[in-house]
């Protein structure tokens, strides 16, 4: 007769180690003499234990390796040429150049002259970074008005698809990302959407998915295609994020311009106390992992510029206050860093403050 009495395995703190003690224990058990069929038994749970060892060492083995993140910054080349000495080419994997525009069912360069020439000063940064890859970023804020009828047939779709990539190919870029704002929704005045746009949504990337297949098949490597996609919930509801997601390298996810009828951060990392319910990065991430996208094909899209509110109390340092509506005093006053740095920041009778439950200045 055997007797397992309690164990303490609280010293086998890894699964891994769990997986020795019990292989090593009947180990034991297989030295002793007893009847064959125990003893065959035992020899089938021995096999299995070592198979299980095996699995978590490797799971182990793959966790020990760093990951490797995607630092991606944007480029405006509807600013004119580039000026690539300000871009610290050896701190990004990845430049989106923004934007090209969408125009009779065709990605469409706006200024060709400007755009190939910028296309061939951010190639030229991989002389100091040969890892780098550079995007096209279609669409955005501004050109987003004809996504919903570049992509509403079968034959439009495809030839969206064809001039997108035909772009990366004719300028030796990396890749295509999409920032249609919105699909099914309403974005700037006078965008087109419709309800088809929530199918034609995953329908336009399997397309152009397609069509960097040729390419990878010509050029013998890979391609990327991403997406920028709104945070909020609303984005989820009216795309197919779990498709949409098994066929793009990564999305990421526009965690700003957040805001409501009180005053509160526009690009915050969590909500404020108070506002657990209100926008932030953690819940845009929430409800698109919710929707079926895999944690690790996410990453977030922070903005590197203010928005200026004004509130009707300075309680709380105006967080969760009603706000003034087309207040005169804000106006003009938001910016980009380097305004909100030389002009605002514990300057001109403004004071810093940090939301620590936020995260976010």
């Amino acid at each position: 007769m055997f007797y397992l009495s309690e164990i303490n395995l609280s010293k086998y703190r890894r699964i891994d180690e769990c997986c020795i003690f019990i292989y090593l224990f009947i180990r034991n058990l297989i030295r002793l003499n007893m009847n064959n069929s125990i003893f065959q038994f035992i020899k089938f749970i021995s096999a299995f234990f070592v198979l299980m060892f095996f699995l978590v060492f490797v799971a182990n083995a793959q966790r020990g390796k760093p990951k490797k993140y995607i630092v991606n910054g944007y480029v405006g080349g509807y600013r004119g040429l580039v000026k690539v000495d300000e871009i610290d080419a050896e701190k990004l994997t990845h430049i989106n150049y923004a934007f090209v525009d969408v125009k009779d069912s065709l990605a469409f360069l706006t200024n060709l002259k400007t755009d190939s020439t910028n296309f061939r000063l951010l190639n030229g940064l991989k002389r100091i970074n040969p890892d780098l890859k550079i995007v096209i970023s279609i669409g955005g804020w501004a050109w987003s008005e004809n996504f919903s009828d570049a992509v509403l047939t079968p034959t439009s779709r495809k030839l969206f698809a064809k001039s997108s990539v035909d772009i990366i190919r004719q300028y030796n870029l990396d890749g295509v990302d999409i920032d249609w704002e919105y699909p099914a929704m309403r974005g700037e005045e006078g965008n087109v959407y419709r309800p088809e746009d929530k199918h034609n949504f995953t329908l336009m990337f399997r397309d152009i998915r397609a069509e960097l297949d040729k390419l990878e098949a010509e050029k013998g490597r890979k391609y990327l295609l991403t997406a920028a996609v709104g945070g909020s919930k609303s984005f989820v509801n009216n795309t197919e994020m779990a498709e949409v997601a098994k066929i793009l390298d990564y999305i990421l996810i526009m965690t700003y311009d957040y805001g409501g009828k009180t005053v509160a951060h526009h690009t915050n990392l969590y909500p404020s106390k108070g506002m657990e319910n209100s926008s932030s990065a953690n819940k845009s991430v929430i409800d698109f992992m919710q929707g079926g996208v895999p944690a690790h094909k996410i990453g977030l899209g922070a903005a590197f510029y203010s928005r200026s509110r004004e509130a009707e109390s300075n309680l709380n340092n105006g967080i969760n206050q009603p706000q003034i509506s087309d207040s005169k005093a804000v106006a003009g006053q938001g910016g980009g860093y380097t305004k909100m740095k030389n002009e605002f920041i514990n300057k001109s009778g403004y004071n810093r403050h940090w939301d620590r439950h936020a995260k976010a200045p």
